[in-house]
């Protein structure tokens, strides 16, 4: 049911803005963020066990991604993302009671699955509630105002972490970080969502069932080109910054600060993800060389900024993420225009795993990298595959110009 009445539908809108403003921030808002990486290498463990966690935390939320999508689109989104911090929580709480690498493991798995229930349910939600409204245009801009009020959590995390860890260590980091993850189950209840009407005698409806949820989201995500393309373009992209992010507290004690200064150190990295965000509505106006060379400030951004071995490389970097972030929320909002099929979270979720595929092989190149050579020059490394996909991008509108023998001064640029 399409709602006809502008007042009702911006009113709706607005609600569920609000709403899923407060619960983005709430579920970032996590103390333990800049200093987790901190209290692992504290605890003893190397840099190579750090990357192998890292490895573990992605397979876990492999192994759950795609059937919580499914899940979600048989059962209720909306029940994913309050069950969805709780599980998290249940991770912290573990790290901080009983540091070790056994026990940062079981955790990394609790925030696997806590992340694999929430990643395909919540673009869904969204995106099916503003379209019920009338209003799924708006969809990158609410989607890029929410990764901003995530960024803005991580960036009062940063601010908040370095005092409460010189007051009360790790515990009192910890305490507060299970602290915003209930808060933000609470606020998930407040979220709307329309019921799924049964369907009437010899109509299929939406409701598919779990099963049946999982093999349409499947099907539309292999078979329909756009769709696939649309996948793998989010992966590739959000995958390295993705990785990267788990180790910029590294990176930032590598240029000699104190620990404490560390989180302060990664203000301009939160500052630059929040901003790339806010920039969606802006960027829905680039086309393929103009998302390429989005990409491609990305990457020398962010191999200047490393390479800089200096706290004043950390405003490139910031850059670099920004782009990234800008770069991610547009090939999201992509993905949703090209779903029509009524599994929108499961193919969101197989998204999502693609993306924690290709993470698993950063944190693995990662590992490598920053064990022979240095975490700078790891970061270096990390920008080639953004470049590869504005290559792959420009190649392909060419390709595409070709084919449909367009002059080469055609202004048709979509991406």
């Amino acid at each position: 049911m399409t709602l006809t009445s502008a007042r009702e539908r911006d009113r709706g809108v607005r609600r569920l803005s609000v709403t899923l403003y407060g619960y983005a921030f709430l579920s970032q808002l996590v103390l333990l963020y800049p200093v987790y990486a901190l209290l692992f290498a504290d605890t003893g463990l190397s840099v190579w066990q750090i990357s192998s966690l890292f490895v573990i935390w992605s397979a876990s939320s492999i192994l759950l991604e795609v059937p919580s999508g499914a899940w979600a689109d048989a059962v209720s989104r909306r029940l994913l993302l309050c069950l969805a911090p709780l599980v998290t929580a249940a991770g912290y709480g573990l790290w901080v009671l009983s540091p070790s690498y056994p026990a940062f493991a079981v955790g990394f798995v609790l925030w696997g699955f806590g992340g694999a229930l929430a990643s395909g349910a919540l673009e869904a939600l969204v995106y099916t509630e503003l379209d019920r409204r009338g209003a799924a245009g708006r969809f990158p801009r609410v989607l890029g105002r929410t990764r901003s009020a995530e960024m803005l959590g991580a960036l009062a995390s940063s601010v908040l972490a370095g005092p409460v860890l010189a007051v009360g260590g790790y515990p009192a980091v910890g305490g507060a970080s299970v602290l915003a993850c209930g808060l933000a189950a609470a606020l998930a209840t407040r979220l709307p969502e329309h019921p799924v009407t049964p369907p009437a005698a010899g109509e299929a409806g939406d409701d598919l069932g779990w099963w049946a949820s999982l093999r349409a989201g499947v099907v539309e995500a292999r078979a329909v080109p756009a769709v696939r393309a649309a996948v793998l373009l989010v992966a590739g992209v959000a995958a390295v910054w993705g990785a990267l992010d788990e180790f910029t507290p590294l990176l930032a004690r590598d240029t000699g600060v104190d620990t404490a200064v560390v989180p302060l150190l990664l203000l301009p990295i939160w500052a630059g993800v929040t901003v790339g965000g806010l920039l969606a509505p802006a960027g829905e106006r680039l086309g393929a060389r103009g998302y390429a060379a989005l990409l491609t400030l990305a990457a020398l951004a962010l191999a200047a900024g490393a390479l800089t071995d200096h706290p004043a490389g950390f405003g490139l970097l910031a850059v670099a993420f920004g782009a990234g972030q800008l770069a991610g929320v547009l090939a999201e909002a992509r993905l949703q225009a090209r779903i029509t099929g009524p599994s929108r979270a499961t193919v969101t979720s197989l998204c999502g795993m693609a993306t924690d595929v290709m993470i698993i092989g950063g944190y693995l190149a990662y590992g490598l990298v920053a064990t022979a050579a240095g975490n700078a020059l790891a970061f270096a490394a990390a920008a080639v595959p953004y470049l590869l996909v504005a290559v792959l991008l420009v190649a392909a509108r060419r390709r595409r110009r070709v084919v449909a023998g367009q002059s080469p001064r055609c202004r048709n640029d979509h991406w």
